[in-house]
């Protein structure tokens, strides 16, 4: 099918299928939206037409009439008879068409028929089809609003694109935006995806000279490896921020909302970031971040330092407090930047970083330009009220030479008016501005994750090692996972009670006693283990509690702190490689990081940083030091030896313990796929 969307975004003329001129149904609706389009923009109403008013009976006649192309057709049609619809419409010539109706497949058997005669039609034609189920689309630049909302053609042109799995989401996100003093270059629904999914969106504003930024609204992903594809893409070329839905059992909910699968919400989480995009939690985050992204951006960094300049304690200590539980680095600012602002503010104020001045005054730009230029800052983040007879901020930026010199965010505090001329002063500087320590937080956080992604020089990952065919039992993974590198302990495999004792006489005492079963993936829960058995009195009384033909018989390790890493392939997204501590509180509040596989080391090697429990990994208390190259190289070994193995669902190692000599694969499953599995 083709790819090229601008026959949709940016069409030459429009017929309205189901229009009139009147009443309240959707085709009055979107007429009216329409109303203001540039180009030709044609009503076909086949049941009323009435030539006089400009009403045809069909596409071709109103083709023929006005004798303009017909790019995009607007369906305001029952789902029923969208197929019909879209078909005729194709036949007179136009190549895209918004469906905005729903009562398609996620209504459930009654619309999936409908679902499948639009997707033929589109298919057989080579229509781009933008919904079904959404509200449509704005591209405020082009006087273009193919959508029903009230309101939307309000929003103003810009340089900020939205693209949101649903179409209220769209309009919630565009209207937010222009409220923050950004426009639109395109907002989209996607709807159902029938066929133009957000992934088809991306690329097409990979190459769109109005876009600067992009907001990503997910709630499901109908296909992992292609959205990862074109978020890579445009990561390369402009920032995206990405809002992911499901940190709550909500999958059902947005099944029926768009007909998609719904995976895991951290897995999707990780794979947007992988690819390059900012993730945030909240829409006002999303707001926030792609508010400084459409207009600065970091030199990449893997870990930037931000400078904060408030004119009140207060406020500034809440951004300050903010920042600092993002993980954004605030360094001290140099001796030498302390001399000159020392001459610069009262003796009184906090001049270290975060820097209180007081009250602005006169050496306020003086003030900015010195924190700016300290070694350790990358990054500006002010914050001041708009006081009677204070700093005029507009003229200390540019004093400042902001944002030249140091990209810089700006909080403005005040009455809501005065506030939003300030801020489009800002703005119209090419500096950032916000209205709260918390959005100028958000700002700090996207800004510095969008650099330190952009940092990353990941080497590609080597090719990996394939499993060896059949069903492998504890001992055989173990002895494939040596042939990556990974240590396992000394053990022996016995087939019988015989060798069990020997093997406890040549280990010595304490071992560990297996059930050694291919089939059996939960031996702890089967009874199949006895740990810290030192006589061949106890040997003999795990052997008959197992009552297994084969045993493992294994030396103990070293006490140290569990984890768990596994690698597996998801159903939407493909190989994945997960890593947490081990133990049931961390699987509980699921502490876990998780990358896309294969990975290279480099990229394994920061997975820690991503656990809540990470300290436990850094010398807690006198325990072990994980040595984050070792981890790096064992992650991305496991993964590439997935990716290498088309016939293995999953590899986990569990417990792979850190010890004070590095780390030691205690357990180790290997799960088969199963024949219908294509994931």
């Amino acid at each position: 099918m083709n790819g090229d969307l601008t026959p949709l975004f940016a069409p030459s003329g429009i017929a309205v299928i189901g229009a009139s001129r009147r009443g309240a149904k959707l085709g009055a609706a979107m007429a009216r939206s329409l109303a203001a389009f540039p180009g030709t923009r044609a009503l076909v109403n086949s049941r009323n037409p009435d030539l006089a008013a400009g009403v045809f009976a069909s596409v071709a006649q109103a083709r023929a009439h006005t004798g303009a192309d017909l790019d995009l057709a607007v369906l305001c049609v029952p789902a029923a008879a969208c197929a019909d619809a879209l078909a005729e419409a194709a036949a007179a010539g136009c190549r895209a068409a918004l469906v905005c109706a729903g009562g398609f497949g996620e209504i459930g058997p009654a619309g999936e028929e409908a679902e499948r005669a639009l997707r033929r039609v589109a298919e057989e034609t080579g229509v781009r089809l933008l919904g079904p189920n959404t509200s449509g689309f704005l591209a405020p630049g082009r006087g273009l609003t193919a959508s029903f909302v009230p309101g939307a053609a309000l929003v103003p042109p810009g340089g900020v694109a939205v693209v949101a799995a649903s179409g209220g989401v769209n309009h919630a996100l565009s209207f937010e935006f222009a409220g923050a003093g950004s426009g639109i270059s395109l907002g989209v629904g996607i709807g159902a995806g029938l066929d133009v999914t957000a992934a088809d969106v991306l690329d097409h504003l990979a190459d769109d000279p109005e876009t600067t930024a992009v907001a990503l609204h997910l709630e499901s992903v109908p296909d992992g490896p292609r959205l990862v594809a074109a978020l890579r893409r445009l990561a390369a070329v402009k920032p995206v921020a990405a809002l992911v839905v499901g940190r709550t059992d909500v999958g059902d909910f947005a099944r029926s909302h768009t007909g998609a699968l719904a995976t895991s919400w951290r897995t999707t989480r990780a794979a947007v970031r992988d690819a390059g995009a900012v993730v945030v939690d909240d829409e006002r985050e999303l707001v926030d971040a792609v508010t400084v992204l459409s207009r600065v951006r970091l030199r990449p960094a893997a870990d930037p330092g931000v400078g904060i300049v408030t004119a009140q304690a207060g406020p500034g200590l809440i951004l300050a407090d903010r920042v600092g539980a993002a993980g954004v680095r605030v360094p001290e600012l140099s001796s030498g930047t302390r001399t000159e602002l020392g001459g610069l503010l009262p003796p009184l104020t906090f001049q270290r970083n975060p820097v209180d001045t007081g009250r602005p005054g006169e050496t306020f730009p003086a003030l900015l330009k010195t924190v700016a230029a300290d070694p350790e800052i990358d990054l500006l983040a002010v914050y001041a009220l708009m006081e009677p007879g204070s700093v005029d901020l507009v003229a200390a930026a540019q004093a400042a030479d902001l944002p030249s010199a140091i990209p810089a965010v700006i909080a403005v505090g005040g009455p809501d008016e005065e506030v939003r001329e300030e801020r489009a002063r800002l703005h119209k500087l090419g500096v950032p501005a916000v209205t709260t320590p918390t959005a100028a937080a958000n700002a700090v956080r996207a800004l510095v994750a969008d650099a330190r992604l952009r940092a990353r020089h990941d080497t590609e990952p080597s090719p990996g090692r394939p499993l060896p065919p059949g069903p492998l039992d504890e001992h055989a993974a173990k002895t494939f996972l040596e042939t990556l590198g990974i240590r396992t302990p000394r053990r022996r495999a016995c087939g019988s009670r015989q060798e069990a004792h020997q093997a406890l006489a040549d280990l010595g005492a304490p071992v560990a006693v297996k059930v050694l079963d291919a089939e059996i993936l939960h031996k702890t829960e089967a009874g199949g283990v006895h740990l810290d058995v030192r006589t061949p009195a106890a040997l003999d009384t795990a052997l008959d509690a197992i009552g297994a033909d084969r045993v493992l018989v294994e030396a103990m390790a070293p006490a140290g702190v569990d984890l768990v890493v596994g690698v597996r392939r998801d159903p939407v997204f493909g190989p994945v490689v997960l890593a947490g501590l081990g133990g049931t509180a961390a699987e509980a509040l699921a502490d876990v990081a998780i990358r896309l596989a294969p990975v290279a080391p480099a990229h394994a090697a920061a997975m820690p940083d991503d656990l809540a429990a990470g300290p436990l990994l850094d010398g807690w208390r006198g325990g072990p030091v994980l040595d984050r190259r070792e981890f790096g190289a064992l992650v991305a070994a496991l993964s590439g030896a997935l990716v290498a193995s088309p016939g293995v669902a999953e590899i986990e190692i569990n417990p792979l313990r850190l010890t004070s000599d590095g780390l030691v694969a205690l357990d180790a499953v290997v799960v088969r796929r199963e024949e219908n599995d294509n994931a």
